[in-house]
């Protein structure tokens, strides 16, 4: 069967930073006969429900993974090694379930693909990818937003 990871706060389970969920009809209806695996990077990570936002700051996620950008919240603490460690765990099930794709939640500093927040908290983006995403892309897996939200 056809496995595919998916921000778990897609799925409905109330895991963002705001303590909310984010559903799609759309992505539901792209998902449908597929193994759908829920996974929340930020959570797995250590980072508790509610938490405070965060962004990246020096670059994007593959820049995390490279060592010269960080993810801050937006009172400064520094929550790259909570990424981090999310991000490593949502590689570990992908393989482990045989997630060849991963349908993730857009703008996010975890799971963005294609563009997230600029790091000043005021709502702008930039070109770039989150760091589940971008680890999860090194590892040959296909990565791409969730649409619809």
């Amino acid at each position: 069967m056809d496995s595919v990871l998916v921000s778990a706060c897609l799925r409905g389970v109330p895991c963002r930073y705001d303590a909310r969920d984010k559903p799609s009809a759309a992505l539901d209806a792209r998902l449908a006969g597929r193994v759908v695996v829920p996974f929340c990077p930020e959570r797995a990570g250590g980072l508790p429900t509610p938490r405070r936002p965060a962004e990246l700051v020096g670059g994007d996620g593959h820049d995390v993974l490279d060592g010269t950008a960080k993810v801050v919240d937006d009172r400064g603490g520094d929550v790259t090694a909570e990424f981090l460690s999310g991000a490593r765990l949502a590689l570990a099930l992908a393989r482990e379930t045989g997630c060849a794709e991963a349908v993730l939640m857009p703008r996010s500093p975890s799971c963005g693909r294609g563009r997230v927040y600029d790091g000043t908290f005021g709502g702008g983006l930039v070109p770039g990818d989150g760091v589940t995403a971008a680890l999860l892309e090194r590892h040959g897996i296909t990565v791409t937003a969730a649409p619809g939200v």
